[in-house]
């Protein structure tokens, strides 16, 4: 099995916390988004994953390409890296990794995270995963026939088409055709507003005969903005609630109270302080005098006499005072 994960986009709507950290690997629940989502599709597909291909910008750097490779090889794979240096559409991000495109093939795209109770069978030709939703019009969607196999690809429907939102995940039996059919629209310059799109060849693959079939989650979590994100991070830390992840080492608590569920990272030191529920903090943070709610925090933050709700807040951010509803980068100072 191949995964293939484009993440090359600049997370503009996550600003100001994508300033100086992937999108993808912003921490959820203690691990970074993109490493959850690894962990989900590998059980979800039930097979030995043997390489992890991850598309990126040139400009994230050689720590960011390390943390990469690290995150395919706790899943027993080998990581490789490959660059998008311009923005062309999702058909061409998949095709910057076209080395990596062969057989058995999951193609994930990495601001979303899911909750799903099947295992996929890898003999369909195709597998398109969705969610219900009740409004679809921002989405594509997928229609079905009376067999449960997908007729149609319709991208952000102005009437009502159907509930079943594409989410982002797609798994392909034969990924050497895949590949075949995104390199026949990169050399006939085929594009739908002005980027090349792997719907055009979902189309035609359908066309040709291919069956995809749905992959129905049963949750799915986006990380694309601040909100959405906090929601996230609530709803992980409900699935994994009990469980030893969510628990770090060396911490110090003092005449504090810890509502679960919360993640505690390795050496957190909390005082005088009420912490959760829903609450995420990072390695090294220390926390005094406050009341922290529904938030992440990052890795060696500073909260001191702070009331935090519905937040985000950066590495090594300083917090002091009141503050209600916060979405903070990386090393900022609030002095209130």
């Amino acid at each position: 099995m191949q995964i293939i994960i484009p993440m090359a986009g600049k997370g503009k709507r996550m600003r100001p916390h994508t300033l100086t950290t992937a999108k993808p690997l912003i921490h959820v629940a203690g691990k970074p988004v993109v490493q959850r989502l690894v962990e989900d599709i590998t059980k979800v597909c039930g097979q030995k994953v043997n390489e992890i291909a991850f598309v990126i910008s040139p400009d994230f750097g050689a720590e960011v390409e390390k943390d990469l490779i690290k995150v395919a090889e706790s899943q027993g794979a080998k990581g490789s890296i490959y660059y998008q240096e311009v923005a062309l559409g999702t058909a061409h991000a998949i095709m910057c990794a076209k080395e990596a495109i062969k057989g058995k093939t999951v193609v994930a795209f990495a601001d979303t995270l899911f909750k799903a109770d099947f295992v996929m069978d890898t003999e369909k030709e195709g597998v398109i995963w969705v969610q219900k939703i009740d409004d679809p019009s921002q989405f594509g969607v997928v229609k079905l026939n009376a067999q449960g196999s997908i007729t149609d690809f319709i991208e952000k429907p102005g009437t009502f088409i159907s509930d079943l939102a594409i989410i982002g995940i797609y798994y392909f039996k034969d990924g050497d055709y895949l590949k075949s059919e995104l390199q026949y629209l990169l050399d006939n310059d085929i594009k739908e507003k002005g980027e090349y799109q792997l719907t055009n060849a979902l189309e035609n693959m359908k066309q040709k005969g291919t069956q995809f079939v749905p992959g129905q989650v049963t949750e799915w979590l986006d990380c694309g903005n601040k909100n959405a994100t906090v929601y996230t991070n609530q709803r992980v830390l409900e699935f994994n609630k009990g469980k030893a992840e969510l628990k770090g080492k060396n911490i110090v608590q003092n005449n504090s109270v810890i509502i679960e569920p919360c993640y505690i990272g390795d050496g957190v030191e909390i005082q005088n302080s009420i912490v959760g529920p829903h609450v995420s903090i990072g390695a090294n943070t220390k926390i005094s005098g406050s009341i922290i709610q529904n938030s992440i925090v990052q890795a060696s933050v500073k909260l001191t006499n702070a009331h935090v709700q519905n937040s985000m807040i950066g590495i090594g951010a300083e917090v002091s005072g009141k503050a209600l509803d916060l979405s903070i980068s990386d090393y900022t100072q609030i002095i209130a």
